[in-house]
Formats: structure tokens, C-alpha cells, sequence
């Protein structure tokens, strides 16, 4: 009787063990939970102290025009306004295209949730009305991030107050003592000089009652200060911003 002969065993490479199975099962493309988007994931988050502030950023979705116009700074400063509660507040903020940065207080990670959820929801809702669309507004889950020194406080103040000028390619064109009118940069009480009412805009940005909350704890109100106040023309990231 003849004898077969013996089948020879080939170690596949990790490109061939992933090629699509077929309808019955197993890797096909693109399967599995999606991807993250934009560094946001579903971990059960850390739990913050009350005495950190938080640094939190919240994107739209794509079909949303974008947040910088008249009517919609309108919607978002009231909302923001609406927002505070003794265990929730927003100190400062910056509107830009697609996205809100805010530096907020929050007593526990329950309250933040509900004072954010609160807050976006006053905003979808006045952005669908403003547009008029329906549908969501906000993708994704917002991220935070916990400022545990008076440096890293600073820091993101000067990120969040001077976003724009991190982003914008004339940078040069917007003068020394311009501020970004879509932010809380008009009531803010660190610039180094103070804000001066020399131009129609900012006058009339002074002239309204600030949307933002007076800070309580000691590292938002106080301890960022001693690192010193900050310049309308520090650039986060850049030289200019670590002198």
C-alpha cells in the first residue's frame, strides 16, 4: 500500500491569520468596538478632589456650524451662566470652531457630570434652535483633566484664555492686548496688564455681566498667581509662554 505523503506545515505570518473569514464567523475588516476618537475612553474615571479644578473639553459633531458666531456665543455664555450650583461651576472658557475648553470646580466627579450634563444640554438645545436643526450636538464624552499644582493651573488658564492664539496663523496681527471675544478673556481677573475698554468690542463686552463663576478653591483663586499674572501675547507651547 502506498503511504501518502506527509503534508507540510507552514507557520503563517500574523498578516495571514487575519484575512477575512468569510459569512460564518471570525476576523472580518473593521469589526470589534470602534476606535477611540480624539483620546476619550470609557474607563470608569478617577476620582477628582474637590480642592483640584478641572480642565474639560467637549467636541461637536461634524455637521454642526461652527460655535464662533454672534447668536451662538450668545446661547453658550447664557447657558454657562445658568449653569452654576454650590457644588458646580465654570471659572473660565474659550468657544472655538468645534469645540469648548472650561476650566470648572466641581465638588465631586457626580456633580461634575451632572453640572456638565446640564450645561451641554442648555447648549445643544440652543444651537438647535439658533441652526435650526435637531439631532445631537456634542460627540463623544467630554475629557478632564485634574490641575493638581498652581503651576499646572496656570497653565491651563493660559491654554484655555489664549487657545486662539495657539491655533491661529496670524497671530502677529491680533496686537498685544487683543483677547480672544469668544472666551472669558473680558472678565477675567489675571492679565497682565488689566483689560482696558480702548476699542467698541471690548467695551462692550465689559458692559455685560460675566458669564463665569467667582473660583473658591485655593489653586484657582489664589495659588496659580504666584507663578504670575498672564500676558494677553503669551502663546501656549511657545517660547514666548515659558519666560
Amino acid at each position: 500500500m502506498r503511504r501518502r505523503p506527509r503534508k507540510r506545515h507552514v507557520q503563517l505570518t500574523l498578516d495571514d491569520t487575519r484575512k477575512p473569514a468569510g459569512t460564518h464567523g471570525g476576523w472580518r475588516p473593521n469589526a470589534g468596538r470602534p476606535k477611540v476618537r480624539f483620546g476619550v475612553t470609557h474607563d470608569r474615571r478617577a476620582e477628582v478632589a474637590p480642592t483640584h479644578p478641572q480642565h474639560v473639553t467637549h467636541r461637536i459633531v461634524d455637521d454642526v456650524p461652527s460655535l464662533r458666531r454672534g447668536p451662538v456665543v450668545e446661547v453658550i455664555r447664557a447657558a454657562i451662566a445658568a449653569a452654576h450650583t454650590p457644588e458646580f461651576r465654570v471659572a473660565e472658557f474659550v468657544i472655538e470652531s468645534n469645540h469648548l475648553h472650561m476650566i470648572i470646580e466641581a465638588a465631586s466627579n457626580d456633580a461634575r457630570s451632572r453640572g456638565l450634563k446640564g450645561l451641554m444640554g442648555r447648549i445643544a438645545r440652543g444651537v438647535n434652535r439658533t441652526f435650526g436643526r435637531t439631532g445631537k450636538v456634542f460627540a463623544d464624552r467630554f475629557h478632564a483633566r485634574a490641575l493638581k499644582t498652581p503651576r499646572e493651573v496656570r497653565n491651563a488658564l493660559r491654554y484655555v484664555l489664549n487657545n486662539t492664539r495657539h491655533h491661529d496663523a496670524n497671530i502677529e496681527l491680533m496686537g498685544p492686548t487683543w483677547f480672544d471675544p469668544f472666551s472669558s478673556g473680558a472678565w477675567f481677573g489675571g492679565w497682565k496688564p488689566p483689560v482696558a475698554a480702548d476699542t467698541p468690542w471690548k467695551r462692550k463686552l465689559l458692559a455685560l455681566p460675566a458669564p463665569t463663576a467667582r473660583p473658591r478653591t485655593w489653586l484657582l483663586s489664589v495659588g496659580w498667581r504666584r507663578h504670575g499674572a498672564i500676558g494677553f501675547d503669551e502663546v501656549p507651547g511657545s517660547s514666548r509662554a515659558r519666560r
